[in-house]
């Protein structure tokens, strides 16, 4: 029997449903944690694996990295856990999600413009090629992620879409819903910085324009490239609910400033890999990361809390209090309150 509730049961499936029929209230918004990093980085991906001061003392193992899952969900404050199939089907099967509300979630494709962090791989350097190595009749989640990255160029975009189009097919017979991500291009487009968020919203706009309900994606995730093209994407179409990747680690400052301007601008999703992964105590981040999207503190508040937790738990930090507290991302600082 599976260990996983049923998908009317989660979090998810209340908050998303308020948030379609226009009542998103304080507490809807919603925090994912993306455990799939190794479909893109592999050994490294795990991260650093930290000894009973909290300093980085080598790569963690496999093992040492699905126990940091098993913490999270036991913690139960994220609403979305991602993860590769591998992983999803050994926490499936070893009743890892067993009481938790939690939405069980898997990468359903892995695009090579994903490939990032490969030691000595050059993947990034290229257009982007489509690649799914999930198979979905063996899928131990009821929703998938598919990413798709737009640069420019119909030859590629079009064999994006069409691989995108074999995919929902597939899910459809399989009964697996989805949700899409959007990266920013990697390769040179012929745009400049300043045209390439407008660029990115009217080729999303243009797809769902072709896609039934039943073939259109739970919610979108993409990246954050500043306040008027997410308020764009937003206000655009109500029923498409926005959400926002999180990019590089950066500071703690970085991290919920992201998610206060995110929830200000009207996204109402947050899927976090990086930075979640390199914290210094992933339960104590997430506390926090929800106290901001709640507007119980401020960016500057959490980053102060967190590390007064840090201390309390005798774990040193990665950064001194002033340098976290410092906005490194420029997307960040034209939104700042």
């Amino acid at each position: 029997m599976s260990s996983l509730l049923p998908f009317q049961t989660t979090r998810f499936a209340e908050k998303i449903e308020r948030i379609r029929r226009g009542e998103y209230r304080s507490g809807d918004f919603m925090l994912a944690d993306a455990k799939d990093g190794d479909l893109a980085a592999g050994v490294t991906a795990m991260g650093y694996r930290r000894d009973g001061s909290g300093a980085a003392v080598g790569l963690r193992t496999r093992p040492e990295f699905h126990q940091q899952i098993r913490d999270l969900i036991q913690q139960d404050t994220l609403d979305i856990m991602l993860t590769s199939t591998a992983t999803m089907e050994q926490l499936k099967e070893e009743g890892a999600f067993e009481g938790s509300r939690m939405l069980a979630a898997f990468r359903g494709n892995e695009a090579t413009d994903a490939w990032v962090g490969l030691r000595g791989g050059r993947y990034r350097e290229f257009a982007p090629l489509p690649y799914r190595g999930a198979a979905l009749e063996f899928a131990s989640a009821p929703i998938c992620l598919y990413s798709l990255t737009w640069i420019n160029d119909a030859r590629h975009d079009v064999a994006s879409l069409e691989a995108y189009a074999r995919f929902r097919a597939d899910a459809r017979s399989h009964g697996i819903m989805h949700f899409l991500e959007v990266f920013n291009p990697n390769v040179d487009t012929g745009l400049s910085a300043r045209d390439t968020p407008a660029f990115i919203n009217d080729c999303i706009i243009r797809t769902l324009a072709s896609l039934t309900r039943a073939e259109r994606p739970e919610f979108l995730k993409v990246a954050y490239n500043g306040p008027q093209a997410l308020e764009e994407l937003v206000s655009h179409d109500p029923s498409v609910v926005v959400g926002v990747l999180g990019g590089g680690q950066g500071t703690h400052r970085d991290t919920f400033e992201l998610l206060a301007q995110t929830e200000r601008r009207g996204g109402r999703l947050a899927l976090f890999g990086r930075k979640i992964n390199g914290a210094e105590h992933q339960p104590t981040m997430v506390n926090w990361m929800r106290r901001v999207v709640d507007r119980e503190a401020t960016s500057l508040e959490a980053v102060r809390g967190y590390h007064a937790d840090l201390q309390r738990l005798g774990l040193r930090a990665d950064r001194h209090l002033e340098t976290d507290s410092e906005i490194t991302e420029d997307v960040l600082r034209s939104d700042l309150t």
